[in-house]
């Protein structure tokens, strides 16, 4: 998605970014900065990746929260 986004936005988006939304705290963190730190020694990615991690969590709560009130309703 990253990738389509960037062909249509006039400033570049990190895939990893997006990678890291998956509400598998941490892991999906430290995968991301894994990755970053592979294709560049100085990267630290793990702060500003653990940001959409916990975006995703609350996200996940969020959409369960509506399931919910519209099933258990």
């Amino acid at each position: 998605m990253a990738k389509l986004m960037n062909k249509f936005s006039k400033e570049a988006i990190n895939p990893l970014i997006g990678a890291a939304g998956v509400s598998a705290v941490p892991m999906a963190a430290r995968v991301a900065n894994k990755i970053g730190l592979e294709a560049n020694k100085q990267n630290f990615l793990l702060m500003h990746a653990m940001g959409p991690n916990v975006a995703g969590v609350i996200g996940s709560a969020v959409a369960a929260g509506v399931m919910l009130s519209y099933v258990g309703g």
